[in-house]
């Protein structure tokens, strides 16, 4: 983990992952992690939380794959011809947050399954923001 103070927000949270990091928050009152990156405890709803370095492995807990696509994701390529994964990942430590699922076969989702070991992968949509994906391990 990092030494150095971010704020907590999601531009913190973007600038660790283009570093590689997936951060999450814990509390240091009552302990609980969030993967999100936010200033005050969704638990206790303490002030007094601090950044913390997730591993980058979970599983697949929920997917849906995506032909009707934003224009963004049409712009790298996918469409009605080349559907993408998003997923729902249990990180190893609790938390679950939302992600690209990358190395599946969208187009046949009957391939796919919950409980599927992921582990992290930066995947650059663009050069100022990151998204979070993960691939089977």
């Amino acid at each position: 983990m990092t030494t150095e103070t971010r704020a907590f927000n999601a531009a913190s949270f973007f600038a660790y992952l283009k570093e590689g990091q997936l951060m999450g928050v814990r509390c240091r009152t009552c302990g609980k992690l969030s993967a999100e990156a936010r200033p005050m405890c969704q638990d206790c709803h303490s002030r007094d939380v601090e950044w913390f370095a997730f591993s980058g492995r979970g599983q697949l807990s929920a997917f849906t794959c995506i032909s009707v696509v934003p224009n963004a994701m049409g712009e790298k390529g996918f469409g009605r011809n080349n559907p993408y994964c998003s997923g729902i990942v249990a990180l190893e430590e609790g938390p679950r947050i939302s992600a690209l699922i990358l190395g599946v076969d969208a187009a046949n989702p009957q391939n796919i399954a919950t409980g599927l070991a992921l582990t992290l992968q930066v995947e650059d949509q663009d050069k100022d923001r990151p998204t979070l994906a993960f691939v089977p391990a």
